[in-house]
């Protein structure tokens, strides 16, 4: 798991977003709509990112259509310490 998120977050260009999405969704569970607004990104763009995550089992869903609830997955959350230490380091190679 360590090293999908390590390629999630910091190996493609995306990973800073989707690395919000997933401090945002640790906080508690929002839809495409409430995490565009959250994060000020458009909504498209949040839609990829949870795609992309849904592919790789970081979240998962319930509902249906617009009012899609995104949740971080079980499997996330037992290894939300990681994700943790790899956006703080990625923030402070970012500060220089």
């Amino acid at each position: 798991m360590k090293k999908l998120l390590w390629w999630l977050i910091a190996g493609s260009g995306g990973g800073p977003n989707r690395g919000r999405i997933i401090m945002e969704l640790y906080k508690r569970p929002n839809n495409a709509h409430q995490l565009s607004e959250k994060l000020n990104l458009n909504y498209k763009t949040v839609r990829h990112h949870l795609k992309v995550l849904e592919e790789n089992k970081i979240v998962t869903t319930e509902g249906k259509k617009y009012g899609e609830l995104y949740f971080l997955s079980d499997r996330m959350m037992e290894n939300y310490d990681d994700f943790n230490a790899i956006w703080k380091e990625i923030d402070i190679k970012e500060r220089g």
